[in-house]
């Protein structure tokens, strides 16, 4: 059973910085999605585990329509960041197969320890960032079906910032002050991590309901390299918002695990146990990241 995090709890961190979403996600085997019918064909066989569990969905009426975005994490030669559990990442939105004039660009510290993602402080130096978001991921256990683990993610979101993300790593410690912690040298350049651009492919599927005004919108998902023209993973998650963790109902949290765990068991066939998607994006290259996520 999920423990709440207390209002209590002894940490120390930004009142901005208190967990506002929890999500949930499953990775998939990327053969299952060779075209839309894939994401079709999964989320049926979600909606009988649903079905089984009782638990009302809105289903989109955009549910076939997919949405495109390219995706593109930078780092040094030797995955400073990622190894001191940091990630940068840009998100490209397309239209009619066309680029949009703006993109977004997340920064986020990512950890199994609530307090240690709360004492990390994200914002960046320039000021202007969209969003703070600490959310509680839910993870696959790495070995088996139907259990979770968590993390803890603390990210800013920027709108087209005009930031170099390809020269030297004191550029982007100028941006996000809290870099300037880590033993790099000032000079070290950045890169476009393994040269991968990843392509992604999402349909919004709809919300579900766990009772108390606990829900959560739904996607599937697929990335792909465009540089190997190899799918690396699918994906199926949900993502609930609230204020405070503990005014949610310790019912509707206990559904939504119960329902998590057992879709992975359901669905079996399509999951894909062992990683994350940002981690899969390091290993595709000689050099190994040290951080195991």
């Amino acid at each position: 059973m999920h423990k709440h995090i207390s209002k209590h709890e002894e940490t120390k961190h930004l009142a901005s910085d208190v967990v506002h979403y929890r999500e949930y996600k499953i990775l998939l085997q990327p053969d299952r999605f060779t075209s839309k019918k894939g994401f079709l064909e999964f989320w049926d066989a979600v909606g009988k585990t649903l079905k089984k569990l009782h638990i009302k969905v809105d289903h989109d009426e955009h549910a076939a329509d997919s949405q495109v975005r390219e995706v593109l994490f930078y780092d040094t030669p030797q995955f400073d960041l990622y190894n001191n559990h940091f990630i940068l990442r840009k998100r490209t939105f397309y239209e009619q197969g066309w680029p949009r004039a703006d993109h977004e660009l997340t920064f986020k510290f990512r950890a199994p320890e609530l307090t240690a993602a709360a004492a990390v402080d994200v914002r960046p130096q320039l000021g202007g960032h969209d969003e703070i978001k600490f959310k509680e991921e839910l993870l696959l256990e790495r070995d088996k079906l139907g259990g979770m683990r968590s993390v803890y993610s603390h990210g800013c979101v920027l709108t087209s910032p005009k930031i170099e993300l390809d020269r030297g790593i004191e550029d982007i410690a100028k941006a996000f002050p809290t870099l300037k912690k880590i033993d790099i040298r000032p000079r070290t350049k950045m890169m476009l991590v393994n040269n991968v651009a990843v392509e992604e492919v999402q349909n919004t599927m709809g919300v579900i309901h766990f009772g108390h005004h606990f829900k959560g919108k739904t996607t599937i998902a697929i990335w792909r390299s465009r540089a190997l023209e190899k799918s690396l993973s699918g994906e199926f998650a949900f993502q609930c918002k609230f204020d405070q963790l503990d005014d949610v109902s310790q019912e509707s949290l206990d559904l939504s695990e119960e329902f998590y765990k057992r879709v992975q068991l359901d669905c079996a066939d399509w999951v894909k146990l062992g990683t994350t998607k940002t981690a899969m994006v390091y290993g595709l290259g000689d050099k190994q990241p040290s951080n195991r996520e």
